[in-house]
């Protein structure tokens, strides 16, 4: 079976770079996400796609069901995708919290949020294979630090380094993967994770980046790229 995962549409704070982790805040897709997933809909399975599922935050929740084009089939709500905990950066301008990442680095929790960055992904992950328990073919809708490291990983230079910031993933762009080879990357990112030393390599204000620099690297969690120098 084949696991399509997608990113939702864009938000009113994506739009303006600001960051939404609170799965409480009843934001919705503007009118160019509505749009976007009315332009999609022929690009996904949607006739043969057995299960929908998508993140407990409202934007998922919305863009699946504007996907899914009958009121009657209703996406499984799986938390575990749920976007990251931003605690005190909650609706602020992502470039804040990546500057505050740049010098904490990936394990810390930022102020009041319930978990770090790796935390997140390693969450994510987790989620992704949960939806592998659902019947498929499968249509999950999640946010876009999830694709950014798939997509990372799936072009990764061997015996590279997860780095700080992942090329931005794209809204509504699905990403077809097979049971088989998706259980395999989600298990491999999350034994790299759990071996991760916690304790060195992230000295305050430097952060290695693999590849290209930060500015170009720098990816939304839940806002698109944007460049540091705007």
């Amino acid at each position: 079976m084949t696991t399509h995962l997608l990113r939702h549409g864009r938000t009113e704070y994506s739009a303006r770079y600001l960051v939404n982790g609170d799965p409480a805040v009843q934001l919705q897709l503007d009118e160019e996400g509505v749009r976007a997933c009315h332009t999609a809909r022929p690009t996904l399975p949607i006739e043969s796609a057995r299960t929908w599922i998508a993140s407990a935050f409202p934007r998922a929740q919305q863009t699946a069901a504007l996907l899914i084009g009958e009121e009657a089939r209703l996406p499984v709500v799986i938390p575990l995708l749920n976007e990251l905990d931003y605690g005190y950066f909650e609706g602020a301008p992502f470039l804040e919290y990546a500057a505050w990442l740049r010098h904490h680095g990936p394990w810390v929790k930022p102020p009041g949020a319930g978990e770090s960055q790796r935390e997140g992904i390693h969450r994510m992950l987790l989620g992704l294979m949960a939806t592998l328990e659902k019947p498929g073919p499968r249509v999950v809708v999640a946010h876009g630090l999830l694709l950014s490291v798939l997509d990372w990983h799936l072009s990764r230079t061997p015996g590279s380094a997860m780095p700080l910031f992942f090329p931005e993933a794209p809204y509504l762009v699905p990403l077809a993967i097979d049971d088989g080879p998706m259980a395999k990357h989600a298990a491999a990112l999350l034994e790299e994770l759990d071996n991760q030393d916690r304790r060195h390599g992230w000295a305050p204000g430097h952060v290695p980046i693999s590849g290209t620099d930060a500015a170009s690297t720098l990816a939304n969690v839940d806002s698109p790229q944007k460049p540091l120098e705007e």
